[in-house]
C-alpha cells in the first residue's frame, strides 16, 4: 500500500499563520522582560592582588591533547566558588617560575611560525603577577632550548633572581646563563652527560650525572665559569636511582629514590655536598608488589621542613611515573615517617601551602584537584577537573 503525503490546502494554512500573528501581540502584552544589563566598559580585565593569599597555587598544565597550548593555572585553593584566578599561556613544553619579590611570572618557551613547523623561536616571556599579561621577552639564540615533558628543574633563578638558568638539548646538554634584569643572554655552559639545574650558593647550579656523579659550577659577575667541580659516586643509578624533582628546605634538596630512599643534598656552598645518612619513607604490609614512590611530581615539602611523597602500593620496576594513591609524610631530622595520607584517587603532583593552617594540594591523573589538611590528612575539598586538563605540577608562591 502506498501512502503520499498531500499539502494542506492553501486557505487553511493562511488561516493558520493569520492566528499566529493575531496571537502574538497578546502574548507580548503580558510577558516579563528582564531590565536591560547596565553597560560595561571594554575592556574589562580584573587584576590579582599584588600580594597573592597564601590560599594561592599554580598548577601547569601540559595540555596533551594540545601541547601547543600549554598553560599555567592560579588557582585559589581556598575559594570554592571560583578557585580558577587566570591562565597564563605556556606554550610548546614550557617551564615556569615564580619571583613574587618582583611581581614577576616567567615562562621559558618555544614557538614555531607556523604553529607546529617553520621557524622555531625560543624565549623567556616575563608576566605580570596581577594582570597575568606579558610585559617582556628575552629571545633564546640557536634553538636550543630543552623541549620535554615539565620538569622544574630545567628552569631556575640564581644571583638573588637576577638570572635565569635554561636548560639546553640538542641532543648535547649546555645551560644557558640569562640576565633577566638586563634582558640579555650571558652565556652558555656545557654540561655533558648530566640534566637537571639546582641553583647552589649565591651565583651557580648543581646538575647529576649518568655516571653517578654531581657537577657543581659558580659562575662570575659577568655569568662565566669561576670555577667548577665534580663529586664522584654521590648516588648509585642502577640501585637507588633518584627522582629529578626533589623537595627543597631551605638550601637542602631532598631527594626520593625509586625504592623509597631519601638522600639530602646541601646547596649551600659553591659545591653541593652529600648529606650523610640516607633513609627509608617507611614500609607497609599489603603492597602488590610493594610500595614504592611515583608519580611526576612525586616528593615535596611543608614551611617546617617536613616532607611529603606520594606512594603506591603497586610499586615494581617502571612504575615510577604512575602516579600514587597515598602520601607519606617523613620528618627528615627524625629520619622517620609520622603519618600516611589516603587519597581520593591516582594522584601525579603535590605541594603544601603556606597558610597558617597549611593545606597538602594534590593533582590526580585525571585532572582534579584535591585538598586536605596536611596536619591530620583530612579531606578538605575537591576542586574537580575544573583548572587544568593534564595537571603535572604544583608550585607555591
Amino acid at each position: 500500500m502506498r501512502t503520499t503525503m498531500r499539502a494542506l490546502p492553501s486557505a487553511l494554512t493562511g488561516a493558520f499563520a493569520l492566528g499566529i500573528a493575531l496571537a502574538a501581540p497578546a502574548q507580548a502584552e503580558n510577558r516579563t522582560f528582564p531590565k536591560p544589563l547596565a553597560e560595561e566598559p571594554l575592556p574589562s580585565v580584573a587584576k590579582l592582588p599584588a600580594e597573592w593569599p597564601a590560599s594561592v597555587v599554580t598548577v601547569h598544565d601540559f595540555h596533551f591533547n594540545a601541547i601547543v597550548d600549554g598553560r599555567v593555572a592560579v588557582v585559589d585553593t581556598a575559594n570554592t566558588v571560583q578557585p580558577l584566578k587566570g591562565l597564563v599561556r605556556a606554550a610548546q613544553f614550557a617551564n615556569f617560575l615564580i619571583a613574587k619579590d618582583k611581581g614577576e611570572l616567567y615562562t621559558a618557551e618555544t614557538f614555531y611560525s607556523r604553529l607546529t613547523r617553520g621557524e622555531r623561536t625560543d624565549v623567556i616571556t616575563i608576566w605580570d603577577m596581577a594582570t597575568l599579561q606579558p610585559k617582556g621577552e628575552i629571545v633564546l639564540p640557536g634553538g636550543k632550548r630543552q623541549q620535554s615533558v615539565t620538569y622544574p628543574h630545567l628552569f631556575q633563578l640564581t644571583n638573588g633572581g637576577a638570572w635565569a638558568l635554561v636548560a639546553n638539548f640538542t641532543p648535547a646538554q649546555s645551560v644557558s646563563v640569562v640576565d633577566l634584569v638586563n634582558r640579555k643572554v650571558l652565556g652558555e655552559i656545557d654540561l655533558p652527560g648530566c640534566a637537571q639545574i639546582y641553583p647552589t650558593g649565591t651565583r651557580g647550579f648543581t646538575s647529576l650525572c649518568a655516571d653517578g656523579s654531581l657537577f657543581s659550577v659558580a659562575l662570575d659577575a659577568s655569568g662565566a665559569v669561576a670555577s667548577s667541580k665534580s663529586l664522584q659516586r654521590v648516588h648509585d643509578i642502577d640501585q637507588q636511582a633518584l627522582f629529578g624533582t626533589p623537595a627543597l628546605v631551605g638550601t637542602t634538596a631532598w631527594f626520593v629514590s625509586f625504592h623509597g630512599m631519601i638522600q639530602g643534598f646541601d646547596l649551600s656552598g659553591t659545591v653541593a655536598k652529600p648529606l650523610p645518612g640516607m633513609f627509608s619513607v617507611g614500609t607497609a604490609e599489603g603492597g602488590t608488589p610493594e610500595w614504592r614512590p611515583g608519580g611526576w611530581q612525586v616528593i615535596n615539602a611543608d614551611a617546617a621542613g617536613k616532607l611529603y611523597v606520594l606512594m603506591s602500593p603497586n610499586g615494581k620496576e617502571g612504575s615510577h611515573k604512575d602516579g600514587g594513591s597515598e602520601v607519606w609524610v617523613v620528618d627528615p631530622v627524625k629520619k622517620a615517617r609520622t603519618l600516611r595520607i589516603a587519597l581520593k584517587g591516582q594522584s601525579v603532583a603535590l605541594a603544601v601551602t603556606k597558610e597558617p593552617v597549611p593545606h597538602l594540594v594534590v593533582a590526580q591523573a585525571g585532572g582534579a584537584i584535591d585538598i586536605y589538611d596536611a596536619a591530620t590528612g583530612a579531606f578538605v575539598r575537591t576542586l574537580g577537573a575544573t583548572v587544568a586538563a593534564n595537571p603535572i605540577l604544583i608550585q607555591v608562591p
